[in-house]
């Protein structure tokens, strides 16, 4: 499977695994401090139809990791939306 990185974003693929038709994004996320800021992140990027899976990997202090495991391509802009809702900002990619 093709997988390409999103450099507006600073998206990248994951190397691990995944599913046919599937693909894995890497956001670094920055303002989260808890568990209910990662339960928001992960609540608003769920909305979205093609999200399967959402994973944190908090840093307080820090740019936290965010990978989002879809069903199909998603746009930066989408991506972004949903995570600028939850009231954050994302700072680039994952894999920099």
């Amino acid at each position: 499977m093709d997988q390409q990185q999103r450099p507006d974003l600073g998206l990248s693929p994951r190397s691990a695994p995944i599913p046919d038709g599937a693909s894995t994004q890497e956001v670094l996320v920055t303002g989260m401090t808890c568990g209910h800021c990662v339960a928001s992140v992960t609540e608003e990027l769920s909305e979205l139809a093609e999200v399967q899976q959402v994973a944190v990997d908090l840093r307080v202090g820090g740019a936290s990791r965010v990978t989002i495991t879809t069903s199909a391509p998603v746009g930066d802009d989408r991506i972004r939306s949903a995570i600028e809702e939850a009231g954050y900002a994302v700072a680039g990619s994952a894999g920099a």
